[in-house]
């Protein structure tokens, strides 16, 4: 059976919530998620629920940010066990995921000059991938096992696709790049990520609570796999699972704790060379001033010098050591680690942050030129031979 705790789920849902609110590089105003948070941290989910309701109707969610609506109205649906209403929302959620993806991708490749953050956010690969996971919970916690075995392959078929979305983002851009703009070679990052240990743990836990051992057994290879193939994402101990007992009932507690990564600006500075056709990018922070972060082939008419910033991951430090887990005022364990969800956060970023950065890069080139003509035309008159 998968069996679940109220005190241990709290954990969770401070996980959940807290990540789609940290990651969110987009969201225009935040400080009405407090309440909310408060009533999480209470255990209240009936209120947070509501309140984030609320939230939607008065319009805190600006338009741009929708998708965050969804996903946070279908976890704290998760967590207040209003399981239909929380698939629809995660389902909502994905929708528009994708929707909004395609659509920033054809404006982004349109115009060079529109910046990132004026774009509805479309999410991140994290994000959407556990919103997969938690409806697979919901469907096991309303006993519709086939529906939570399709969510997980969603998930899985996500992870296996990753790579081609961006490449096919690259594409996008390459058409577009070279015409009235800096001619910049847009490649997507390499994911080291295609197999999902929290997904194959919940597959074969639904497997063996539905008799289907031998299905059981080749998820549990599946989880091995993960941790011996991706020590990138898994740099922790592979926990001891039982798959099934002659004589006794297996309960498994899930929870997640800690706190998702944020997204911070990275401030850069870039510096052409005409004589070299190459734009260098360099770190102004006190430690690293002037050591170089990169560098791009690209034809420059002159030499600048201009500012610039990429987003980046930032882990946060969780407080949570252990968990320990009681069934009626006994204690039988402390659970293990299965998966760090800031490694997979920071790991499906990749895929796309090396398309920022090179966007990022042809945009402040281009504009930083646009500035220097037009200021060389001011000091001209108007003319500039």
């Amino acid at each position: 059976m998968v069996g679940r705790d109220p005190s241990y789920f709290l954990l969770w849902a401070l996980l959940a919530l807290t990540g789609l609110y940290g990651c969110s590089a987009v969201a225009t105003k935040t400080k009405f998620h407090e309440p909310i948070t408060a009533s999480i941290k209470s255990g209240n989910y009936d209120r947070a629920a509501q309140e984030i309701r609320a939230a939607g109707i008065s319009g805190k969610y600006s338009q741009k940010d929708r998708l965050l609506y969804y996903l946070d109205s279908g976890m704290i649906d998760h967590y207040a066990r209003n399981f239909d209403s929380s698939n629809v929302e995660l389902s909502q959620a994905e929708d528009a995921a994708d929707e909004l993806f395609t659509k920033s991708i054809s404006r982004a490749a349109a115009s060079l000059v529109l910046n990132d953050n004026v774009l509805e956010y479309s999410g991140e690969d994290y994000e959407i991938l556990y919103s997969n996971l938690i409806k697979a919970l919901n469907y096991v916690s309303l006993d519709e096992f086939d529906e939570a075995f399709v969510e997980i392959r969603r998930a899985n078929d996500k992870l296996d696709l990753l790579e081609q979305k961006y490449a096919d983002a690259a594409t996008a851009f390459n058409q577009r790049a070279g015409q009235n703009e800096p001619a910049v070679d847009y490649r997507a990052g390499k994911v080291r990520f295609n197999n999902d240990a929290f997904a194959r743990y919940l597959s074969m836990r639904i497997y063996a609570a539905d008799g289907q051992l031998d299905d059981a057994l080749i998820d549990r290879r599946f989880l091995t796999e993960a941790f011996e193939t991706q020590p990138n994402i898994y740099d922790f101990p592979q926990p001891d699972v039982i798959v099934s007992s002659d004589s006794l009932a297996i309960l498994s507690a899930v929870a997640l704790v800690g706190l998702a990564p944020v997204k911070e600006a990275l401030d850069l500075r870039i510096r052409t060379d005409k004589d070299l056709d190459l734009v260098q990018v360099l770190y102004t922070d006190s430690e690293n001033k002037d050591v170089e972060y990169g560098h791009l082939p690209m034809p420059v008419s002159e030499d600048y010098y201009f500012k610039f910033a990429i987003p980046k991951l930032v882990p946060r430090f969780s407080e949570v050591g252990s968990i320990e887990v009681y069934a009626n005022g006994q204690f039988i364990g402390d659970l293990q680690i299965i998966e760090d969800v800031s490694s997979v956060a920071v790991e499906t970023f990749k895929a796309k942050s090396l398309l920022i950065y090179l966007r990022s890069v042809a945009r402040a080139v281009a504009k930083g030129l646009a500035a220097h003509k037009a200021k060389e035309e001011l000091d001209t008159g108007g003319v500039v031979g």
